[in-house]
């Protein structure tokens, strides 16, 4: 068997915490996004918990309305912008170079920036807590309200949360420049375009969304940051300004960036689905096209956000919005003939991809409701939205990570997560996502308004916001396996071996975790599945 041979670098890992601080190794970098990530996942779910413990019930219980809009605000902003967009980079820092057969990242010391960046933004997220308030004004921060100190940002927290959120988008900016250097150029030979895997090419699409996009709200922040503290009159309507302009704006990046926040989760689930049914995708390039059809028409939907302003063309965001799921719905089709008479194998990684498909697939018909104009009059703003919300981010994109996270634990560590421990947790976190945010839809179809921290005891909203809560609180629970199940395995769970899974990609053909420079050995690249071939001994002309 003919295989390509790549030089070692000269330097070898060093060990213990100033070589983690000081690395340039894309896998190092990649596991310390998973772990900042992951962070602040808890912290921003601890808020959450709160602001359910507060909605189990009519009247205030536990804090009050202006801590409430902190905790709201806060948790979704760090939920988006701190972890499920830096997590799905943190996988695709550790996987996409190993999978086109690449030594490292095209620039090892961006690299390195682009993450020290997260946890330094995310802390001055969360500094307005110490520092008189928290910002307030939603994850959106809309103006005026963001704009008006005494009620939406007692203190520095609305600038510290602008400030910080420049920070995280200046690392997402260098992020997809380094990627989209490294697919382009850093690929092993044979490794042509239409032989990457799916992963790699969904990182390459978000990487385009993301240079594309970031700079956009980067200057909308700019903007209320000028507005608030230097006399500016953007987007204040008492001197002059238009707030309609920060939604335009605001939102031209945001909803681009829902699919900044899937895409990626989408690739490893297509990574996921041919290893477990013993297939190959079904499809592959009409995939690719779909996944670039979605980084197309992200930039064409934005204003669905904004129909009930009166200052938006109806019509055609309405048709472009029932158009974007068009690509969705080739890559749903493609997902379930992938696993069509398949030989199924239920481990945990499957299980996610499967919650991730029907989850998904919730959230998707959710939006379809929404693009219909009359129907987004009725529903908009209210708990209906914050279902949609959490179907497609919460029901896709975690469930998507957490696929992902089983699959290459075993990669990343060399050992195996056990499986009993990951169906507990799945199971626990399935019906507890369903308990919370399915309610959610009768409480948006009820007329509940979202944002708020009271409602009335005769609105008949209580029954559904204790189920709600009920799930809030057993989603919580589900991390206790998942936390057990990575100390433990760490520390005494069975070795994983170079290829666990019988997988397909280059990823696997090293060693469990790879050394420096990834590859002793590349073997010869002549599909998208090169493992598959080397294990069945294909050749060129089969």
């Amino acid at each position: 068997m003919a295989t390509t041979t790549l030089t070692p670098a000269a330097s070898a890992y060093r060990s213990g915490l100033y070589a983690w601080l000081t690395t340039t190794d894309h896998k190092k970098i990649g596991i310390m996004y998973l772990i900042n990530s992951f962070v602040f996942f808890f912290i921003a779910g601890l808020m959450v918990l709160v602001v359910r413990a507060e909605l189990a019930q009519p009247g205030l219980q536990f804090v009050t309305d202006a801590t409430y809009n902190e905790l709201f605000s806060m948790h979704a902003t760090v939920m988006i912008f701190v972890f499920i967009i830096p997590i799905l980079a943190g996988f695709a820092n550790y996987v996409v170079p190993l999978q086109i057969g690449a030594p490292d990242m095209a620039f090892p010391r961006i690299n390195a920036m682009s993450f020290w960046m997260l946890p330094l933004g995310g802390t001055l997220l969360l500094l307005g807590f110490v520092t008189g308030g928290a910002a307030a004004a939603g994850w959106t921060s809309y103006p005026p309200l963001s704009e008006d100190r005494p009620l939406a940002a007692i203190g520095s927290g609305q600038d510290l949360w602008i400030v910080g959120l420049v920070l995280i988008g200046t690392s997402s900016i260098l992020g997809a420049i380094n990627f989209l250097v490294t697919i382009f150029k850093m690929r092993a030979p044979g490794m042509t375009l239409f032989r990457m895997p799916i992963l790699v090419w969904t990182v390459l699409v978000t990487s385009v969304l993301v240079l594309m996009a970031t700079p956009v709200i980067t200057s909308a922040l700019i903007m209320l940051f000028i507005d608030r503290n230097y006399g500016g009159s953007f987007f204040d309507p008492r001197v002059g300004g238009d707030p309609i302009l920060y939604q335009n704006v605001f939102w031209f990046y945001s909803h681009p960036a829902v699919y900044v926040m899937v895409l990626p989760a989408m690739g490893m689930i297509s990574e996921i689905l041919p290893v477990f049914s013993r297939k190959p995708l079904f499809g592959y390039k009409a995939f690719v096209f779909a996944t670039a059809g979605i980084g197309a028409l992200g930039f064409s939907v934005w204003a669905h956000h904004m129909f009930t302003t009166g200052a938006v063309y109806l019509p055609f965001f309405s048709l472009m919005t029932f158009l974007i799921a068009v690509p969705t719905g080739v890559k749903m089709f493609n997902w379930i003939f992938t696993l069509w008479r398949g030989k199924l194998t239920l481990a945990t990684p499957l299980l996610f991809a499967l919650g991730f498909l029907s989850m998904f697939l919730i959230g998707g018909i959710d939006g379809a409701f929404s693009a219909a104009v009359p129907v987004d009059f009725a529903l908009h703003d209210t708990y209906w939205v914050v279902s949609h919300l959490h179907y497609v981010l919460f029901g896709g994109s975690v469930f998507g990570v957490m696929a992902g996270f089983y699959f290459y634990f075993p990669k990343m560590t060399g050992r195996m997560l056990n499986e009993t421990v990951g169906k507990l947790q799945f199971v626990l976190m399935c019906s507890g996502f369903n308990l919370t945010f399915f309610p959610m839809h009768e409480l948006g179809l009820a007329g509940m308004p979202r944002r708020i921290a009271d409602y009335s005891s005769a609105a008949g909203w209580n029954d559904l916001n204790m189920l709600a809560t009920i799930g809030g609180f057993t989603i919580a629970a589900s991390m206790i396996p998942f936390l057990w199940n990575v100390f433990v395995s760490l520390r005494s769970g069975k070795p994983a071996g170079d290829d666990p899974w019988e997988a397909n990609t280059l990823e696997w053909a090293t060693s469990s975790p790879p050394p420096p420079y990834n590859f002793d050995h590349l073997p010869e690249i002549r599909s998208e599945r090169p493992l598959f071939d080397l294990r069945h001994g294909r050749t060129a002309g089969h």
